[in-house]
Order: C-alpha cells, then structure tokens, then sequence
C-alpha cells in the first residue's frame, strides 16, 4: 500500500498540471490574489480594478455575441464571464489568442493546398451517383469541393462488429506490408495488442518497410512515456506524439488528435473506434464487455485514408512530402456492387463540422430508419432538433448507448437528454452487457458512416476525427444486422426510467450541461 500510494498522488498530479486545468487553476489563483491585493493593499484603487475588470468583460461579452461560434459555445462562455469575470475574461483572451492555435490552422491550410492535386474527384463518379440519389451527390460535392474528400467506387469494405475481429484481420494485413505502414491513433497502451502490433512494425522496420506511427500526445499521462517516440525510432519506426502536452505552455491541446488511422501500402485502409489497448479487443475488462466497430478498405477510396495521415504528420515538418510515393492508381473497370464510398476527416481549424453534417444528411434524408451507435450523448440544439424531427415524422430512430459508462459525468449529462428525446419519439437503448464504444449510424438498408466521431462536443467540433460514408454496397447489411443483435442485448429506457434516476444524478447532470461544450 505504501508503494502505490505516491504513484497515485504522482498520476493525479500529472492530469492536472499537463491539461487546461492548470491553468484554470492558476487564474483562479490570479482571482483570488486580485481580491486579496485589492482589499489590502489597494483599497483605494480597488474600485477603479474591478471597474477596469467589469468593462473588459463587457467588451469580451460583446465580442462572444457577434463570434461565429457554435450558440452552446457562446452561452457557456457568458456564463463563465459573469460567474467570475477576471477568470473567465482572462481565459477566454488566452484562449483565443493562442499563437499555437493560429499557426496550426495556417500550416494545415497550406497542407490543403499541397494535397488537394492528389485527392481529385472523379466527376464520372459523381454523376452516377446523382443518378442514383441526388442527396447524396450533393453531400458529396460538399466534401470534395470544400475540404478535398472525393468519393470513390471499386472499394471493398470489410466490417468489423468487435474489436478483436479487427484485430485478427489487421496483424495478417500488417504483414503483408512491402512499402510502408502508416499508423494514427488516439490512445497507445502497452499490453496484448500493441506488443503483437510492435513485433510487426520492428520486424517489417528492418526488412525495410517504411514505417510511421503516430499517436496524441495524452498518451504521455499516464500510458506511455514522455521519450516513448525515441524507444520506437531505435527500432526503426519513425514516430510523432501529436499534439505534445506541455505544463501550462500548451496552446493547442484541447484539440485533440481522436483519429484511429491505419494504411498499408496505399491498398488497405482501417478505421473507426477502436483503438490500439487491451480493453478494445476484451483482453481486459473495464467496463463489461466492449463494443466497438471498425471497417477495413480495400482499393481506390484508400488514398484519402493515406493523405490525411500525412496531412497531420507533416504540420511539424520543415522538408517537403513527396506525396507521390504513396500514391496508388486506381483500379481499371467498374464493379458497380461495391457502391460509392467516402473517406472523410474533420479538423478543428478548418470552420467546418464535418462529422456532424454527415450526421445531419443521413438523418435529414432518411426515409425508414436511423441506427446509432455512440458511447457518448452530449448533444447541441441542432442536433437536438434532427434527431427529434427526424422521429417526429415517423421515421425509426434508435440509440444505443452503454449502460456500464466509462465516465460517470459524461453518463449524468447524456441522461439529461432522454426525457425530450424519447417524448419525440427517439427509443434510447442501453448495452447491458457492458459500454459501447462503436460511432456508427445506418439508414434505410443503403447508406451508414463508420469512424471516430462521438455525439458530443468534443468530437463535433474539437478534435481531429475522421470516418467514412457508405453507400449503396453490401456492408451495411452486415452493419445493420449488428446493430440489430445489439441491440437485441439491449434494454430499452422508458420515461419512468427516466423518473427514477437518483436525485443526485439528476442534479449532477442539470449543473453539467451547463458545462457540456467543455466537455
């Protein structure tokens, strides 16, 4: 016991003084001192102080008012203004003139514009799909015109209900590499899976596989060593932590990486939930049994896969990508079965929510049903609205969310939206056997997205996330059909479920959502 006590204490220390909360902290700290100075030392200016305090808030209030943000941004920002002003003012200052922040969002422009020649749309592509649904022509034309992701066909797409069928695909595909492997992932954790994924990525390293690896920079916390991208070099893997966190010097680190990338010669891509720890493939238990869903490309869609990796791996480099050596030409013929398939990113630089415009397309055009997977529910107005418009005109909308959460806070939040969701119409399940993981929605037997993207602020509009929108091919059959045996593991959340929450999870969850865009 007394070991393990002082690792405690170093852990807990650690999360605060490598995160936002420090410095929250500290200008609390800087509150507290001002009230101090001013009721001590300087009473006789200390109604000029906080006269000078209350006008530059105003002027901040002004300025959030007229911003462009997101309404839920705005209105958590107020509120923090006016329950302490010199702390909220302060902050939201530091927050927006981050110099890290500014930088990273001109340096992934310029990126942009370096790749935009390699992630053309095919036209012929995009007329076939207007003739097929119009809807979705113009989604596409959305994505490719606006930020660079074009559809493709001739791309087969495997899918994976569990982590561990990942898993089991990935090591042999991994294998097969003669070229390079590039690898983005949110969380690292030593155990099983990564140990088995190392072996290969040292052993591919030295038969002279171009390796990349790269992973967010919270890893460093409590998972990983800070030098750990030192450990991987010395076996030949080229590795970045993105995103490093540094103690109350770190601008951008509220932006985090939540990309879950894996590309293999330019011909096989993965993504989706799962990341690379013990837990996503139920070696370790957690929180029940873990759910969580991927999907492996094979073919053309995979270059947009391979060009937002590199987009991110170079925002650091000094020495000029040559694009070139990764590109793969696309396959001769069309197999027209394998519909239309679209690889699409979201950044927090670029002003656009990507992950929540698909989101808002496949609720908005569907004509029977939309199936959702996520693990988390912290929804904005618009959301709200979709999702209750959307059941209101009689189409099925079903949820399913963990019934064992990962973070009680985030669990008390999401059921402060049950009661006006279900009175709309949208039946919540819970997984009863443990947490869902998976960020999947499906539609109607011919569309779904799989990816990274959470319902929640964090994913919508903070992180880099990424995922890809299907239509039309035969894997949203197996999709939906995993949704459905899901969900038949399920129990449904009544409105008298919803009455009889404790009272203090009803209290906790009120005061969060007040929060719930810093969530």
């Amino acid at each position: 016991m007394d070991h393990k006590e002082p690792g405690k204490a170093k852990k807990g220390l650690s999360r605060i003084i490598f995160s936002r909360t420090g410095f929250i902290l500290l200008l609390i700290l800087i509150q507290l001192g001002i009230f101090v100075i001013t009721t001590n030392l300087l009473q006789n200016y200390a109604m000029f102080i906080h006269g000078a305090i209350t006008v530059l808030s105003v002027i901040v209030v002004i300025y959030i008012i007229n911003s462009e943000d997101n309404p839920a941004f705005k209105m958590t920002w107020m509120l923090c203004i006016v329950g302490l002003p010199a702390v909220g003012t302060l902050f939201y200052i530091y927050v927006k003139t981050q110099g890290g922040v500014r930088w990273m969002g001109k340096r992934l422009a310029t990126l942009r514009i370096e790749t935009d020649s390699y992630m053309l749309q095919d036209m012929d592509v995009v007329d076939a799909l207007r003739a097929s649904k119009p809807a979705n022509a113009n989604l596409a034309y959305y994505l490719s015109h606006h930020l660079g992701f074009p559809v493709y066909r001739n791309t087969e797409i495997t899918y994976f209900p569990l982590g561990e069928d990942k898993f089991r695909a990935m090591i042999p595909e991994l294998e097969k590499a003669r070229k390079y492997i590039f690898m983005e992932y949110f969380i690292v954790e030593k155990g099983y899976m990564w140990d088995s994924i190392l072996k290969v990525l040292t052993r591919k390293a030295r038969e002279g596989v171009e390796v990349r690896f790269m992973y967010d920079g919270t890893c460093a916390i409590s998972m990983l060593p800070y030098d750990y991208p030192s450990e991987l070099e010395s076996r030949g893997i080229r590795c970045k932590m993105m995103n490093p966190i540094k103690p109350f010097l770190s601008t951008v680190q509220n932006n985090r990486d939540h990309r879950k990338i894996c590309v293999i010669d330019g011909k096989v891509g993965f993504t989706g939930g799962i990341n690379l720890g013990d837990e996503y493939i139920n070696r370790k238990e957690r929180f029940g049994h873990w759910k969580d869903t991927a999907v492996m490309l094979k073919g053309d869609a995979v270059q947009s896969l391979t060009m937002m990796f590199l987009q991110l791996w170079n925002i650091d480099e000094k020495r000029p990508e040559r694009y070139q050596r990764y590109l793969t030409p696309r396959k001769d013929g069309l197999r027209r079965e394998l519909g239309y398939v679209l690889p699409y990113g979201d950044s927090p630089f670029d002003n656009e929510n990507v992950g929540e415009e698909v989101y808002f397309h496949i609720l908005n055009h569907a004509k029977k049903y939309v199936h959702i997977m996520t693990p988390y529910l912290i929804l904005d107005s618009e959301m709200i609205s979709a999702l209750t418009r959307t059941a209101k005109s009689g189409i099925e909308v079903i949820i399913i969310m963990p019934h064992i959460p990962d973070k009680w806070y985030a669990f008390a939040l999401a059921k402060t939206y049950y009661r006006e969701l279900i009175r709309a119409g949208v039946q919540i399940y819970e997984y009863t056997p443990g947490f869902v993981h998976a960020k999947v929605f499906v539609s109607d037997d011919d569309t779904a997205t799989v990816g990274t993207i959470n319902l929640d602020y964090r994913s919508l509009y903070l992180h880099f996330e990424c995922g890809v929108f299907i239509y039309n091919n035969s894997v949203i059959d197996k999709i939906e059909r995993d949704f459905q045996q899901t969900l038949a593991k399920c129990h449904k959340i009544s409105l008298l479920d919803v009455r009889k929450r404790t009272m203090l999870t009803k209290l906790a969850g009120q005061v969060l959502r007040l929060f719930a865009p810093l969530m």
